[in-house]
């Protein structure tokens, strides 16, 4: 099988997605339980492990000369590292490449030619993004979605939109996600500490023990 192709198949089998799709998907998708999680993690690096290496290593740029081929690029730069790599520095290492794909790709109205189900996943990369400019679009990219989305899968846009919004409101306060700070060996600050002590969002990327080996 064509390996973008492949990818898209795995994340998002049959499209267009009908409503028991999606649900039978959200395990894998937004899964937040830790058995989930792991069998996801463990799932996607047996799979995809060797192709998210090319990708993040330009051997698959090709992939952006079409609509389809683009956003299978983009979850290999973004989606699928969070999972292989989740609760390390190399989780959040190709953000900026899968950001410049969905940039363009909006540009070039590459977007128009995705299902809705699919631009959830080509617009992440905004939402993933510790740019002010980057979260406006994003809530305004999921926004049009919820607008146009089919009646029986408002629900997955609505909750689509609400995470947008959870993520710029955290940029706009701190101006980046302090549960990276600790993976990126950043200084965080009083304020960031005390958000993440008080239960602040971490999106599944857990932080490590400062007191393990």
């Amino acid at each position: 099988m064509d390996e973008a192709l492949e990818v898209r198949q795995f994340w998002l089998g049959k499209v267009p997605l009908k409503p028991e799709g999606v649900t039978a998907r959200l395990a894998l998708w937004f899964g937040n339980a830790a058995e989930e999680q792991r069998r996801a993690d463990e799932l996607i690096r047996a799979r995809f492990g060797a192709l998210i290496d090319r990708a993040a290593a330009g051997e698959l740029s090709a992939w952006a000369d079409s609509p389809r081929r683009r956003l299978s690029l983009i979850l290999l730069l973004d989606q699928f590292p969070r999972h292989v790599y989740r609760g390390t520095e190399r989780a959040f290492a190709t953000d900026r490449d899968a950001l410049a794909l969905t940039l363009s790709g909006m540009q070039s109205a590459a977007d128009a030619a995705l299902t809705p189900v699919e631009r959830i996943f080509f617009y992440m990369p905004l939402q993933h993004a510790e740019l002010r400019d980057a979260q406006e679009e994003s809530v305004a990219a999921y926004r049009r979605l919820l607008e146009e989305a089919p009646q029986e899968l408002a629900g997955i846009f609505k909750d689509a939109l609400e995470s947008a919004e959870l993520h710029r409101s955290i940029v706009a306060r701190f101006g980046r996600f302090p549960h990276r700070n600790r993976l990126l060996e950043r200084r965080g600050t009083a304020e960031e500490e005390a958000y993440l002590q008080q239960g602040g969002r971490t999106f599944g990327q857990v932080n490590p023990d400062p007191r393990a080996d």
